[in-house]
């Protein structure tokens, strides 16, 4: 799916440099995962178990899930119990503004969409509240590719 919703083009999004991707995180310590399966063979599991083996505290966010291998996983954003530096989704593109509106409130410091993840109206609310943006990335595979540490747990 394409960035736009509209006949409108999309100008003002610039992806992060790889220095900006690999302060982002390294600076970051909890990832709340939007649309966090409890299904092995989905990738938002899969993303989601290696962000933890690395040393991120990691909680899932899945308003159709009550728990996920016997951790809680919350209806929402406003539901995790810390602050939020990374929110990961896992939703299609045109849920993506929702969720960054959420992420606002929620006052978390980005939010990353995975690959192929992307809409204009997260772009401008990401602006808008001086929230850092990724679209149409791969934490996992952005994490592996920058060679960024293990982090203690």
């Amino acid at each position: 799916m394409g960035l736009n919703s509209g006949p409108i083009a999309m100008t003002a999004y610039s992806p992060p440099t790889d220095e900006g991707l690999r302060q982002l995180l390294t600076t970051a310590r909890t990832i709340a995962v939007v649309g966090h399966s409890n299904k092995p063979n989905r990738a938002s599991y899969q993303v989601a178990q290696y962000l933890r083996r690395v040393g991120y505290q990691v909680y899932p966010v899945n308003p159709a899930v009550s728990s996920i291998d016997g951790e809680p996983c919350y209806a929402s954003l406003a539901e995790v119990p810390e602050p939020i530096d990374i929110v990961n989704v896992f939703r299609r593109s045109e849920f993506l503004p929702e969720v960054t509106e959420e992420a606002v409130k929620a006052q978390a410091k980005a939010v990353w969409a995975q690959l192929d993840i992307q809409h204009l109206a997260a772009v401008e609310t990401a602006a808008a509240d001086g929230l850092a943006l990724v679209m149409d990335k791969c934490i996992k595979i952005e994490h592996a590719r920058l060679g960024i540490a293990t982090k203690p747990k």
